[in-house]
């Protein structure tokens, strides 16, 4: 028998696999044809997880069981108007009139279970019609949620840190409250001065409210801390705070010792204490960026008792102009010959790393940017200062969703140094403004996502440990693996 060796002898190619047919692209031009036919369409496929997240935790029971609305609404319910006007402010249309423009939107009509928003004088009428009261059972709702959201992304913060801030609102109409005060960018305008405190590990708001132009009183400054920490969850065990000088008064430090806080706050120039700082034993400061420092007790004013004082000073450029004494400066405040820096703290350390852990304070005034640019808490919508108190509480309720829905989206592996934040601005563009199709078939309706969405992995896995979140006792059931301590 005769064989050909070419043809028995040679390998034989593997089969390719199938190739499916290259599809051509899109040819968009002047002349395409368009048309407003299409039924059920959506840009806002994000807000299936924030209504998933809010069904699960029982938000709709909160508020209804916390918020006291003695109007009797029609067009909605209380629950209604109220998740209507933070979904706005989480999709970024902070002013009421700004709502019809998603007032029809498939998506938000259907987790609002009604066919439509109503008018803009209806949404104005129920906000005129929140008493004063409202604000802090607004924070009691957020406190329950957090304690929801810590349970069922296995949050077991055991130390926190607080940040605690004020900003300054320039308001350009004659709302109640606005005072001529303390404005470095409009000198001379009237401005509300709001007092704010987040969480550092999570980024979360912890508490805060809309106050007048006038600076804040130790009273208040003690009241607002107060709040903040009867906030926290109960898993913390330690605190540690940090604040800028328009905090350092005796009410303050009160305040922290009550709770057993660590803190560490700016302290504000006296001529007692530039004699203090006169009279120091200054060494050099080679691991901060001083020329020199030097640490101290010393008893203010109506203090209880002394505390620590650490410094920094710097010497004056002779180049530079000569400062005024009567400018208030952020953290500096100056002599002709040096620029000193001064903490009070009861913390423990070296002085180089108390000075690093202020500095990390940094990222709360990003925070407070976010909330004033992103979650519209600079957009006072009203003359009447209740009315913009209790928008100013449900801004920083949407700025919290975001918050939360981040935690729940985390990493198993994080840690509170490898935690990153994503802004609201960039989870909008990430997760939120979502193209999506809402179909209905056999009974059901159902939501269909583009497959050229490139975060659908994370999407997804966001969705599944929401629709996992189970009750358990009062508590609920962790559905992330690793814990976050």
């Amino acid at each position: 028998m005769v064989t050909n060796g070419k043809q028995d002898t040679s390998k034989k190619h593997a089969r390719q696999a199938f190739q499916a047919a290259t599809s051509t692209p899109n040819r968009i031009g002047a002349s395409t044809p368009y048309d407003f036919a299409a039924k059920n369409l959506t840009p806002y496929g994000g807000l299936l997880p924030v209504a998933t997240m809010l069904e699960k935790i029982g938000f709709q029971k909160l508020v209804e069981e916390t918020l006291t609305v003695e109007r009797i609404t029609k067009a909605m319910s209380m629950y209604q108007f109220i998740l209507a006007i933070v979904m706005g402010i989480y999709l970024g249309f902070a002013r009421l009139n700004q709502l019809r423009y998603i007032a029809r939107d498939p998506l938000l009509a259907g987790i609002l279970k009604v066919t439509h928003l109503p008018p803009q004088c209806t949404l104005w009428r129920f906000l005129n019609s929140l008493h004063v009261g409202i604000a802090r059972q607004i924070q009691s709702i957020q406190r329950r949620v957090r304690e929801a959201v810590w349970a069922a992304g296995n949050i077991a913060l055991k130390s926190v840190t607080i940040d605690t801030d004020t900003t300054v609102h320039t308001l350009y109409g004659k709302q109640m409250g606005g005072r001529k005060s303390y404005n470095p960018k409009n000198r001379g305008k009237k401005s509300y001065q709001p007092i704010l405190s987040f969480l550092a590990e999570t980024r979360e708001f912890v508490a805060g409210e809309l106050r007048n132009g006038d600076r804040p009183t130790g009273k208040q400054i003690a009241r607002h801390l107060q709040e903040v920490f009867q906030a926290l969850p109960r898993c913390v065990v330690s605190i540690f705070a940090r604040a800028d000088s328009g905090f350092y008064c005796w009410e303050a430090v009160e305040a922290y010792e009550k709770f057993k806080c660590w803190f560490i706050v700016v302290a504000r120039k006296t001529s007692r204490l530039l004699d203090e700082l006169v009279a120091a034993e200054w060494k050099p400061s080679p691991h901060t960026d001083a020329d020199e420092q030097c640490e101290f007790w010393y008893q203010p004013k109506g203090w209880g008792k002394p505390y620590r004082f650490v410094a920094l000073r710097y010497e004056n450029d002779p180049d530079d102009e000569e400062e005024s004494e009567e400018v208030v400066q952020y953290q500096l405040f100056a002599t002709k010959q040096y620029k000193y820096r001064v903490f009070v703290t009861n913390m423990e350390g070296t002085i180089d790393k108390l000075v690093w852990f202020y500095n990390q304070r940094a990222g709360a005034e990003n925070l407070i940017k976010e909330s004033n640019n992103d979650a519209g808490l600079a957009a006072h919508p009203s003359r009447l200062f209740v009315t913009n108190q209790n928008h100013f509480h449900l801004a920083m309720l949407a700025y919290n969703f975001n918050a939360w829905l981040m935690l729940m989206n985390r990493e198993a592996t994080d840690t509170t140094e490898t935690l990153k934040h994503t802004t609201l601005a960039t989870a909008r563009l990430r997760f939120l403004f979502i193209a999506a199709k809402i179909w209905h078939h056999s009974g059901r309706t159902g939501v269909s996502f583009s497959d050229h969405y490139e975060e659908k992995g994370l999407f997804r896995r966001l969705m599944e440990r929401l629709r996992a979140i189970k009750p358990r006792g009062d508590s609920f059931a962790p559905v992330v693996e690793g814990a976050l301590a």
